[in-house]
């Protein structure tokens, strides 16, 4: 099994950045739901430690959600770090298509977690901008985000690749996973608390059964065929 490696993030901060942003989105592929969009911030002396108890730490999807939830709550609760969540509800993604939605929604939690960190430095009596001009945003994918006016690197598979971006994937799937079981509370019959909005063939089936519920995106053709 190979583990995301932490090599890059500390080349970076050895080059003299003094953040890194890292950012991930889960639920693109789904039928219903949204898109929810992790970043965190990391520190130079978040990568100073070993920390062993995130030692087997990978991309999301290659871990049980057992795994993702330990790994989460630890991951929060380090002092060392910050996070934002952003979030593209259906009608924005049949607005807009899935791909702007979810660019849009990782600008917004970028921006959102850049203004914490510039109250957090103020509060420290350091300037925030020298503090922007050293940070830099891993993006996972083909390509960088367009109007963010940062640094950026995309790294194509950066989840499995990347330690800091494999974080901000677990973060975003254990909050979307417990998102869509509260909505199968809110809209039963579909199964979203099992295959939290996928197109599985219960979902579907349950979909031509039921039609399309409110978190459905109309966009996407198994859900259009229906309307």
């Amino acid at each position: 099994m190979k583990l995301p490696r932490k090599t890059l993030e500390k080349k970076l901060f050895k080059s003299g950045y003094r953040l890194i942003y890292a950012v991930d989105e889960v639920g693109m592929g789904c039928l219903a739901g949204p898109v929810v969009v992790c970043v965190v911030a990391f520190t130079k002396k978040f990568f100073a430690k070993r920390h062993r108890h995130l030692e087997y730490l990978r991309d999301s999807k290659l871990l049980s959600s057992y795994q993702r939830e330990e790994y989460a709550r630890k991951l929060v609760l380090d002092k060392n770090i910050k996070y934002q969540l952003a979030f593209a509800y259906p009608k924005t993604i049949d607005n807009i298509n899935i791909y702007n939605a979810a660019r849009a929604t990782m600008l917004r939690a970028i921006n959102k977690l850049r203004i914490k960190h510039y109250e957090l430095k103020k509060q420290s009596a350091i300037r925030s901008t020298q503090s922007d001009n050293k940070s830099i945003v891993l993006v996972d994918g083909r390509t960088k985000i367009k109007t963010l006016n940062m640094e950026q690197l995309a790294i194509v598979k950066g989840d499995r690749k990347i330690f800091a971006i494999a974080c901000a994937s677990i973060i975003a799937k254990v909050h979307r996973d417990k998102m869509m079981v509260r909505y199968a509370k809110k809209y039963p019959g579909y199964g979203l608390e099992k295959h939290k909005g996928y197109g599985t063939k219960y979902h579907q089936t349950k979909l031509i059964e039921l039609g399309p519920s409110a978190i459905h995106r109309k966009s996407f053709a198994p859900v259009a065929k229906l309307l």
